[in-house]
């Protein structure tokens, strides 16, 4: 249809979009079949069973609806309004990822796409389907594809119009509109990414062990996070922006203009014995609209309780004691393990007792050990 681009582009931007392209749906099938097997293969997806439970849908989006001609990618802009980094030294409070500090994404997203979509039905009658994070589609590479920008060696897309901090909708249609160019990639020698991980998830450019990322593991992790790995942490209690913030293409990233994606005040310095007091309910009230409340109750206290072992600050054992006879073991193995970071051993032994879980009682035998002498 005459036109038809030009209009798309200025209706995506008229509705609040940051920026948009098409690719076939095909476009990367050479990137993404092998490297996603290779991925799921190493076991480097951990917890996400749901990706290899559906990676043919996934590897191939022709699969995924065999009728789309074209793939239309959205980019929708959350920026903060200041550098999150400087967050990772007030140890007393945790530190939320920036994307999740305001209402969920996908929420946001999906009206705005819908509203998109209602526009080009009228305009083409052409069938459409539209995905945001939720079902078995790449969208990165289909977004590189697109010409949206390209996906950077920590493996998250950068934008040389919008840096780092973006969300991507996808809507699939059965209208064939001419694709745009694919992106190449601007990374060049840079490696600030890579340096900036505090958990060494990165093998090598360009590819991401989920299992020892801290997004990974405080969002989709459900069991206890590996010993060796909750020093590492911090005061991060969901996801990590560091290989994001660092990217010198965010010189061109500007603040969100959605207010949906501003921070809630509650999220920006949260104080971590405060957060230790939640209880289910509490949580549920307070996480309302908000894509923290899906990791549920024990896993976010998991998080905190793991940064509240991190923090060094003895004026938070009294917040973590209750959890000692928490109903779950998840919770009361991340409290033993808090307290046996805060209390001396002595203080430690005569407060924390053996448990009847196994996991618990793992923790309580390593909590109780003295630390290694330092020659």
């Amino acid at each position: 249809m005459k036109g038809l681009r030009e209009a798309l582009d200025a209706e995506a931007r008229a509705l609040g979009f940051s920026d948009i392209g098409v690719c076939r749906p095909d476009a990367m099938l050479d990137r993404t079949i092998p490297g996603l097997t290779k991925f799921v293969e190493a076991g480097q997806h951990g917890d996400m069973g749901w990706m290899k439970d559906r990676m043919t849908w996934r590897s191939d989006p022709t699969a995924l609806w065999p009728d789309a001609k074209s793939v239309i990618m959205l980019a929708e802009n959350y920026g903060p309004d200041a550098d999150p980094l400087p967050l990772l030294e007030d140890r007393d409070t945790g530190v939320v990822s920036v994307y999740a500090q305001g209402r969920d994404y996908h929420d946001l997203v999906k009206k705005r796409l819908k509203r998109l979509v209602r526009w080009l039905v009228d305009k083409t009658g052409a069938e459409i389907k539209v995905f945001v994070d939720t079902a078995p589609v790449m969208e990165k590479p289909l977004a590189e594809a697109a010409g949206l920008g390209w996906q950077g060696k920590h493996t998250n897309l950068v934008s040389r119009k919008i840096g780092s901090w973006f969300f991507l909708g996808a809507i699939f249609t059965t209208e064939n509109i001419a694709p745009d160019k694919q992106h190449e990639d601007r990374c060049g020698d840079c490696r600030r990414c890579l340096d900036i991980c505090p958990t060494n998830a990165f093998p090598a450019p360009y590819q991401l062990d989920a299992q020892r990322c801290i997004s990974y593991l405080t969002i989709e992790h459900k069991g206890p996070i590996p010993r060796d790995l909750r020093p590492l942490m911090g005061n991060r209690i969901y996801g990590c922006d560091d290989c994001l913030a660092v990217c010198p293409w965010n010189k061109f990233a500007e603040t969100a203009a959605e207010a949906g994606y501003w921070a809630r005040v509650e999220l920006r310095r949260p104080r971590l014995d405060h957060l230790a007091g939640l209880d289910d309910a509490t949580f549920r009230e307070v996480f309302s609209g908000s894509p923290i409340k899906r990791i549920g109750r024990n896993r976010f206290l998991r998080n905190v309780l793991i940064a509240i072992g991190n923090s060094a600050d003895m004026t938070m054992v009294e917040a973590v004691k209750p959890h000692l006879s928490d109903p779950t073991p998840l919770v009361r193995g991340a409290a033993v393990w808090a307290l046996s970071r805060l209390l001396p051993a002595d203080d430690f032994a005569a407060l924390v007792k053996p448990d009847d879980d196994p996991d618990v009682i793992q923790e309580w035998r390593l909590g109780a050990q003295p630390p290694p002498s330092i020659s």
